[in-house]
């Protein structure tokens, strides 16, 4: 051999071993990953009858547009949405009828085009049976979409744009509860992912739903996880999980997923793997704590259906309008999966679908374990409508009468979450709130597998609901107390320091009052002082001569009159009220008109009062006059004192009473007409001269001039008539 081809085998011989090399790492790489993709397993579970193939043998159906869709504003976790259309509105497919409030809240959507008949509460499936508010739209079979937003390349946008976009598409978790799905995309608290699992289990039986999507659909989910991988920024392991029962939709997944780092890992069949926790703890081995959620581990869970539903919403600009639904049972002539929409009643589904009504036992919403009973088959297809299930009683016979619970164990051995259903359930017949939560009945996912083996057919899980239900509604309360507590404390201590800063004001004010008072006394005796003192004494005294000139003797004539009329008719009606009473007020209305009667009494007292100063005012000069003009200030001025003066005009009162009282009845008239003429011209001077001036009392001077008209036309005519003759 030459030096040359020696030369030559030696390379051939090294490039042989290198490649050696290389394939037994790559074999190594491999095997570390299929160790590391290898499922586990979760404690508990059970094997039900699995019920699938009635509904996998014919592709996804549609059925005629329902004419009328029944739209609830809530069909997700979280808040009712807002209703953003009016009674006679026409509406687009795909238009947004309704705007999520709040973070934990779906925005909802026309399902097809047409009006809206009625904005009422609507039948919505759910255990309770209770109605919500929707929309209801009578369709026109136009199908007329609204605009739409595509997207061509969703990496163009930015995570927190595509976010949103899903938001307003109303895109929430097509598999369980209904999350939404923008929430769950978008965990707080800053915790990194580095794990995306999508869930294609499909455990329950009778549920076909997931897995004819992903035979016919593989495409769209695998590009919709895609996006979630994107928003996440890229984690760093993509696991769908699908069971080992579903060999054609593995096959159609595996397929479209060629080209991408997504792993689809399969693993046996075990009712309840579907379960998020259970799902988690099968593809990674790790266990979310009680009472926490996966992306408290670095992990999160979406459906295969939601994933589709983000691609068709960033893609297409679709918002989640029709889902695929399972109809399924033997009181069905047909059994099948179809594309509804949204909204679309159960009972227009099943008259496509040749129910018997004979046959039909009851109408399930959902699997036989998961699932619940059907009130009104009016209830819409909603969001989390998986299957309608439609079983004749020999199909799904009921449950006999429950038995006393015999402690066989059975129940905490199929517990896929470990716990001890039968003393759960002693402790929810007994309602003992403390020890449920102790023995952590939240982490039960009622996946109904106690249920399924109980041999004394106890239907645990309803008790467990009901339990959940109560304690729930007592946090509310006890959170609604706590706060009108709050409350309560905290306006108390603001009334106590609003106190506490009067009563310091108070002392303030008292001290300085006080402090006041003794320099007062101590500077009473200074010059300054009694001057100050004289001062006032002679504003007090001018004060009191404005006040006695203030009323005139016909204003208080005036306001007595009035007083009196008032007084009268307060005991007139105290008398007709006394009259008509029963026996049981009347003495207490007795006393009531005593009272009117004494005040009737002094207003006659002030009134005869009033009419003396009145007539003094009134009478002729030489008695009466001299005596107003004294009173009024208007006399001459004469020397001496004003008290003498005073006492003169009382004298000549007094002598001319007298002179009257020696009068005949007819000289006794005369004379008071006489009179009652002199003071009628007085008062017609004096309100003249108050109108003149703009006087405030012109009404009283008005008032005071027509009584005393009144009064001189009564006594002229009695001195017509004759009165006042011996």
């Amino acid at each position: 051999m030459s030096p040359e081809q020696e030369s030559n085998s030696r390379q051939e011989l090294r490039h042989s071993a290198e490649e050696r090399r290389a394939a037994r790492e790559a074999q190594l790489i491999a095997s570390e990953h299929q160790r590391a993709l290898k499922p586990n397993d979760f404690p508990g579970g059970i094997h039900p009858p699995e019920n699938k193939h009635q509904s996998t043998g014919e592709p996804i159906g549609t059925i005629p547009l329902a004419d009328d869709l029944s739209v609830p504003l809530v069909q997700h976790v979280g808040t009712t949405a807002l209703p953003l259309v009016k009674l006679g509105d026409r509406v687009l497919k795909g238009q947004k009828i309704g705007e999520a409030d709040g973070l934990i809240s779906c925005a909802v959507h026309a399902p097809s085009s047409g009006t809206v008949v009625a904005l009422e509460p609507v039948p919505v499936p759910h255990p309770s049976g209770m109605p919500v508010d929707g929309i209801v739209i009578r369709t026109d079979g136009k199908e007329e979409w609204c605009e739409l937003h595509p997207c061509e390349d969703f990496r163009k946008l930015a995570p927190v744009d595509l976010l949103e976009k899903i938001r307003d598409c109303g895109i929430a978790g097509l598999g369980g509860a209904g999350f939404p799905a923008a929430v769950k995309l978008d965990p707080h608290g800053g915790t990194e992912i580095d794990t995306l699992i999508i869930n294609g289990t499909e455990c329950e039986p009778y549920i076909t739903a997931d897995d004819m999507t992903m035979r016919e659909r593989a495409a769209e989910i695998i590009a919709g996880v895609e996006i979630l991988a994107y928003i996440l920024d890229e984690p760093e392991r993509v696991l769908i999980g699908i069971e080992d029962n579903k060999p054609e939709a593995i096959e159609a997944m595996r397929k479209a997923a060629e080209g991408t780092r997504f792993d689809i890992v399969v693993y046996p069949t075990k009712y309840p793997s579907g379960g998020e926790k259970q799902l988690i703890q099968i593809l990674t081995g790790r266990e979310v704590p009680n009472k926490g959620l996966p992306a408290n581990v670095g992990i999160i869970c979406h459906n295969t259906g939601t994933a589709r539903a983000v691609y068709r919403a960033v893609r297409y600009g679709e918002p989640l309008i029709s889902r695929v639904t399972t109809v399924v049972g033997e009181a069905l002539e047909r059994q099948r999966n179809i594309d509804v929409p949204i909204g679309t009643p159960i009972r227009h589904i099943l008259k496509h679908h040749g129910a018997h009504r004979g046959l039909m036992q009851k109408i399930i919403h959902g699997g036989p374990m998961m699932g619940f009973t059907l009130e009104d088959d009016r209830a819409p297809v909603i969001k989390t409508t998986t299957c309608i299930l439609v079983p004749t009683r020999e199909e799904l016979p009921p449950p006999p009468p429950a038995q006393p619970c015999i402690r066989c164990g059975f129940c905490a051995e199929v517990c896929p979450a470990s716990l001890l259903p039968q003393q759960l359930y002693w402790y929810a017949r007994a309602e003992d709130r403390e020890k449920l939560q102790a023995y952590n009945l939240f982490d039960c996912i009622e996946c109904g597998a106690c249920s399924y083996v109980c041999p004394s057919s106890i239907p645990l899980v309803q008790y467990y609901r009901a339990a959940k239900g109560d304690i729930r509604i007592a946090e509310e309360e006890k959170e609604k107390s706590d706060r009108a507590r709050e409350r309560f404390e905290f306006r108390k201590l603001r009334l106590e320091k609003a106190e506490k800063e009067k009563e310091e004001k108070r002392k303030a004010r008292r001290e300085a009052a006080e402090q006041a008072r003794k320099q007062r006394e101590q500077n009473a005796e200074s010059p300054e002082a009694k001057a100050a003192k004289q001062e006032a004494d002679v504003v007090a005294a001018a004060l009191a001569r404005v006040k006695a000139k203030q009323a005139t003797p016909e204003q208080q004539l005036a306001r007595a009159q009035r007083s009196l009329t008032s007084a009268e008719h307060r005991v007139e009606r105290m008398e007709k009220k006394l009259q008509e009473a029963p026996a049981e007020q009347r003495d207490q209305l007795a006393a009531q008109l005593k009272a009117a009667q004494i005040k009737a009494e002094e207003a006659r007292q002030k009134l005869a009062k009033a009419e003396s100063a009145a007539n003094i005012s009134g009478s002729p000069p030489s008695a009466v006059d001299d005596a107003a003009d004294v009173q009024s200030g208007t006399a001459a001025p004469v020397p001496g004192d004003s008290k003498d003066k005073a006492q003169q005009a009382i004298e000549r009162a007094k002598a001319a009473a007298a002179a009257r009282a020696t009068m005949s009845d007819a000289d006794k008239l005369a004379a008071e007409i006489e009179a009652l003429k002199a003071r009628v011209a007085k008062s017609e001077a004096r309100l003249q001269k108050a109108r003149d001036e703009n006087d405030p009392n012109v009404d009283a001077f008005a008032t005071a001039l027509e009584k005393m008209q009144n009064k001189l036309e009564q006594k002229m005519r009695e001195q017509n008539n004759g009165g006042g003759a011996d």
